[in-house]
């Protein structure tokens, strides 16, 4: 059996997608959001404080339908789900690199650039490690190399 459940929701000021930046990164300037984890889950937080960013992995509970092959909004050809970033995606999982500015009260942590509806479902948190999580000299596919 396979099962994913929320431990708790992310709490961002937009209440509809098109409200949503295309990036957490890109909203100037990046408010800070919350992560509201559920009870029972909060022992999981022991330690986080040494971290300054994390990897959140949410539930994209208002994503459509996905399509297997479209033209993404600032592109010229068509691309596949899996070489884009839409949310239409066959499991709607977001993944954002967030800045972690500290514990509010027990089980609410502050972040930033966070990209996703106010109350979308917390699937994970993930310590970010600049010596694995980073790629520096990454192909970026259309969009050319970095």
């Amino acid at each position: 059996m396979f099962e994913v459940r929320p431990i708790g929701r992310l709490r961002t000021p937009w209440q509809t997608t098109s409200e949503c930046p295309r990036s957490g990164r890109r909203a100037d300037p990046p408010p800070q959001c919350r992560v509201e984890l559920d009870p029972e889950f909060i022992d999981g937080l022991h330690s986080i404080e040494g971290y300054s960013h994390l990897i959140l992995l949410y539930w994209l509970h208002l994503s459509t339908k996905p399509e297997m092959i479209f033209t993404p909004p600032r592109g010229s050809e068509p691309r596949g789900v899996f070489a884009t970033r839409t949310p239409r995606r066959p499991n709607p999982i977001g993944l954002s690199v967030v800045k972690f500015d500290g514990i509010a009260a027990p089980g609410v942590l502050l972040v930033r650039y966070l990209d996703c509806v106010d109350g979308t479902p917390l699937v994970d948190i993930k310590p970010y490690l600049a010596t694995s999580d980073a790629e520096p000299d990454a192909n970026m596919s259309f969009q050319g190399k970095r």
